[in-house]
């Protein structure tokens, strides 16, 4: 039988640049579900469809870097 070869799930570096102060209340719940709270906060998450979902609709506000 042959070995799989494991793989590392990719991260995902997430970071906040720019305040979301004027922006609708769901883009802040959004920023806030990704862990982010303060302006060059970054935070890792692993890469999964519903964390780029959540990337994609924010995508004005944060960078990310695989």
């Amino acid at each position: 039988m042959a070995k799989k070869a494991i793989e590392t799930p990719k991260i995902l570096h997430v970071t906040l640049k720019k305040s979301v102060i004027g922006y609708p209340q769901r883009q802040k719940d959004t920023v806030k579900a990704l862990g982010l709270h303060r302006i060059n906060q970054t935070v890792d998450h692993k890469d999964s469809a519903v964390i780029r979902g959540m990337i994609s609709k924010v995508s004005h506000l944060v960078n990310t870097e695989e």
